[in-house]
């Protein structure tokens, strides 16, 4: 197994952990593995257990040839976006969502789910746009509150424009919902969690940086070749989720 990768799988899933939203109930050893870089097969054994992710990693791995789900061009492509994704055919995507959701979805929602497999691919933001708000409709009423939780759930970025103690001030594109669709702001100032209890994942980022968001945390700095393809990859995913909106 890749630890390597792990370790990238971990920073990304570490937010959502340690607010209770998915994976084990440990976040303070996901975040000692992450924050030290101390990856061994416990880690491993933690990232198993994330019940909404490590399934995509081994679609994406199996469509392409790849034995350890956890190699580092896997974990890249469904958190960032690369194309290993394109490797993954629509039948393994109507399996793995058939198999996955049948069981909890309405027939008439499964029904909406596949016609979108043809054009999907298995990024986080395709599960956060698509399938994370289990509709394809939004009443005025919740819209509001769904978009506040895909904008938080989604992998976005940020330009750091100053390191404030435990906090980055950033200007990040916010998901807003106007006229009957999704789309981005131009850059907004925000703040994000950067460490916990004097450490974290991006402890040598300075202005000027680009960092990648979950739930409010900054994960990894960003190259601005992985910027382009998560920007690729989200634009994608919020096009397929406006069309059934």
């Amino acid at each position: 197994m890749s630890l390597a990768g792990a370790l990238t799988f971990g920073r990304y899933a570490f937010p959502p952990n340690q607010l209770g939203y998915c994976g084990p109930d440990d976040n303070a050893a996901l975040f000692q593995y992450v924050a030290e870089r101390t990856p061994d097969e416990g880690l491993i054994e933690l990232e198993r257990r994330f019940e909404g992710a490590y399934p995509y990693l081994c679609l994406i791995a199996q469509s392409n040839g790849i034995a350890d789900p956890f190699d580092e061009r896997v974990v890249d492509a469904y958190w960032i976006g690369n194309s290993l994704l394109d490797g993954v055919k629509p039948q393994a995507l109507h399996e793995s969502m058939s198999e996955r959701f049948g069981a909890r979805m309405t027939k008439t929602d499964l029904k909406w789910l596949m016609t979108k497999v043809g054009a999907a691919r298995p990024h986080h933001n395709f599960h956060v746009f698509d399938i994370y708000v289990r509709t394809g409709l939004m009443r005025d009423d919740t819209a509001q509150v769904a978009v506040s939780a895909m904008d938080s759930c989604r992998i976005s970025w940020g330009t750091v424009l100053g390191v404030e103690g435990a906090e980055l001030l950033v200007e990040r594109p916010e998901l807003v919902y106007a006229n009957g669709k999704l789309s981005l702001t131009e850059p907004r100032a925000a703040r994000v969690a950067r460490q916990r209890d004097g450490q974290g994942f991006v402890d040598e980022c300075k202005a000027g940086d680009l960092v990648s968001i979950h739930w409010s945390w900054a994960c990894d700095t960003l190259t601005p070749g992985e910027l382009a393809r998560l920007r690729s990859a989200t634009d994608r995913c919020l096009a397929l989720a406006n069309q059934t909106i």
